[in-house]
């Protein structure tokens, strides 16, 4: 019998190659052309996520991907796990994974009594006993693959660390690659498992 309750949040994802500290992010010229938008100032580590559906907001080319934003998104939380990639398709676009907790998940507290890990691009947690309940878990945290919009986005992406506080803000993103492997945002928070991350193109990110 398993003495630990375990729940895996599991985030496949797609994109290859590596994308080295010296090379300039390939996106930041096309991205320059994608409307840019403030702050919210709503948003908390205590609130959801703000997200907005989008129109006419122009799809990208970034060498063998066609990259289109979705939704506008912005989040601010506590940073659970911060991966670095560099030798995987996704690193084309996403050189790193953050986990974020708001809400309760932002709660020192609560994030005594839980357990997180990342690697290949997962998220996983697990807990002996349930400081929340089960779906607070899943509804105030994901693992959000950051694509930046800029080398000083991703310098900043690239110095984030597990337990602070930040707030980013860009659009949820669908990815088209020539080849054919596509790549989706998830456009929820009440989802889990395989989908469940969210793609995010970050034109800002700041600590609180």
């Amino acid at each position: 019998m398993f003495k630990r309750l375990l729940l895996m949040v599991v985030v496949p994802v797609v994109l290859y190659h590596a994308w080295g500290q010296a090379k300039t992010p390939d996106i930041a010229l096309a991205a320059s052309d994608i409307p840019a938008f403030e702050f919210s100032p709503q948003l908390s580590i205590a609130e959801d996520p703000i997200q907005e559906a989008v129109r006419g907001v122009p799809a990208i080319r970034v060498e063998e991907y066609t990259v289109t934003p979705v939704a506008a998104f912005q989040v601010a939380g506590r940073v659970l796990g911060a991966r670095h990639y560099s030798a995987d398709r996704e690193a084309d676009l996403s050189p790193v994974d953050l986990a974020m907790g708001w809400g309760p998940m932002a709660n020192n507290t609560v994030l005594r009594a839980i357990d997180i890990s990342q690697g290949g691009r997962f998220y996983r947690w697990y807990t002996e006993k349930f400081p929340i309940p089960r779906q607070a878990i899943t509804q105030h945290s994901a693992n959000m693959h950051l694509v930046p919009a800029s080398r000083e986005v991703a310098r900043r992406i690239a110095e984030v660390e597990s337990g602070q506080e930040i707030r980013f803000k860009g659009y949820l993103l669908q990815v088209q690659a020539d080849d054919g492997w596509r790549w989706r945002s998830s456009m929820t928070r009440e989802d889990q498992g395989a989908g469940a991350c969210e793609v995010v193109l970050v034109d800002a990110i700041e600590t609180l």
